[in-house]
């Protein structure tokens, strides 16, 4: 099949994976590899997220590696895969059923020492590859791929500190402005996302599950905030509508006396940085809860510097769980986190990565990994308050990418320009 001119895009659009970084990522999955298990003939990876891991470029196909070999095979649409992809060529290949590549390797297809992403792998996806790959068995891939995300490379951090700085200008100094009596949580919602857009941000919240969707984020106002969504995290929101739970509600306002809770994400070129701000809109000082609000929305703020002294190199993620959970003030157990479990969690090209800081988790902490910290506590009949904040671990200790935690902002209530 011809390639298409209208398939390219023009080259000076694009910030393409370094080559370099590309290889370096490629020679640390072999050595990973032949650590688990020096038998290994085949890793096959079909999550886009991955493919871009590792190739630079999302395509429909897959990304088929050997000790000796890796070919992006792809079904649409090679010319932009060309064009984003800094590989060789040769490592650029057009597919259009596993049938092309079962016929490359020949007498070398593998059946045993094949390992796939189970994580994303369909049941559908399959039967269409052991159609022409027939397997004994099939091992997973995914611990060994979140082990190597999980640790960031240079060029990755700097795309998250760039993301952070997004982050810390919009919700923290941008988002105020914004309020008024009448503007409705998804309509504040999409502003932020719009001003995060022009300054850099790609726009999407991607989730670690293969049905999993965060779209941007979400505002809640008030008690909407301790609405449960699907999404395993502390924040809520009744959604745009019952098919969606993101974003907000098109037609749930915002009135004096509520607090404003901002869970907006932002990421640069695949890598997305966490925070959480949270504001009282009207006057603080004549709400009966006052101090109910500020005494929560201070322990949260103490719960961040806590975890974040203990994230340094050699910590494990389980045991700084259990020693902040172990002086946790009985009065907030019922609602801390709205129900879950954690105190945070990884972060990068995904918004929930691993490991999580969490009771039993064995995982080390390591120099260069990006862990998000975001202790919440559900007020009933009030709302959310808390805080969130993306750190990256140095050998001193966790270096906040996301302007740090910020006391309770009170904006004044005024009516709609």
């Amino acid at each position: 099949m011809a390639i298409l001119e209208h398939d390219v895009f023009m080259s000076d659009t694009l910030r393409r994976v370094p080559l370099t970084e590309l290889q370096n990522r490629l020679l640390h999955f072999r050595q990973a590899m032949d650590e688990m298990d020096p038998a290994w003939q085949m890793a096959v990876i079909t999550d886009k997220l991955d493919m871009y891991y590792f190739a630079g470029t999302m395509q429909d196909g897959a990304l088929m590696i050997r000790p000796r070999d890796m070919i992006l095979w792809v079904r649409r649409s090679l010319a932009r895969a060309r064009n984003e992809s800094l590989l060789p060529e040769t490592m650029l290949r057009r597919m259009h059923s596993f049938r092309q590549p079962a016929e490359y390797y020949g007498n070398e297809k593998p059946q045993a020492g094949v390992y796939l992403d189970k994580k994303h792998a369909s049941l559908e996806w399959l039967a269409f590859f052991t159609r022409y790959f027939p397997l004994k068995e099939e091992k997973d891939l995914g611990p060994v791929l979140a082990g190597l995300r999980s640790v960031k490379s240079p060029y990755e951090l700097d795309l998250m500190a760039r993301a952070g700085r997004i982050h810390e200008q919009v919700l923290g100094e941008e988002a105020a402005p914004l309020f008024h009596d009448g503007i409705s949580e998804a309509e504040l919602a999409v502003q932020l996302y719009l001003k995060m857009l022009l300054r850099g941000s790609h726009g999407v919240a991607r989730t670690n599950r293969p049905m999993g969707e965060d779209v941007i984020g979400l505002a809640s106002f008030g008690k909407s905030a301790l609405v449960r969504t699907a999404f395993d995290g502390p924040g809520g929101t009744g959604g745009t509508c019952v098919a969606v739970q993101s974003i907000g509600s098109a037609f749930r306002l915002l009135q004096p006396g509520r607090l404003v809770y901002l869970d907006i994400a932002c990421g640069v070129d695949g890598y997305n940085t966490d925070k959480t701000v949270v504001y009282y809109y009207g006057d603080l000082e004549k709400d009966p809860e006052k101090k109910r609000i500020l005494d929560a929305y201070a322990y949260c703020l103490e719960l961040e510097k806590a975890t974040a002294a203990l994230l340094k190199p050699g910590a494990v993620f389980g045991a700084v769980y259990d020693t902040i959970m172990s002086g946790f003030r009985p009065e907030y157990e019922e609602y801390f986190m709205n129900g879950g479990r954690f105190l945070g969690h990884s972060i990068g090209l995904v918004m929930d990565e691993t490991p999580v800081i969490a009771h039993g988790v064995r995982e080390i902490v390591k120099e260069n990994m990006t862990i998000a910290v975001e202790p919440k506590i559900g007020l009933p009949g009030i709302g959310m308050v808390g805080t969130e904040n993306t750190y990256q671990i140095t050998k001193e200790g966790a270096r906040c990418l996301t302007g740090g935690p910020q006391k309770l902002m009170v904006v004044p209530a005024r009516a709609r320009v």
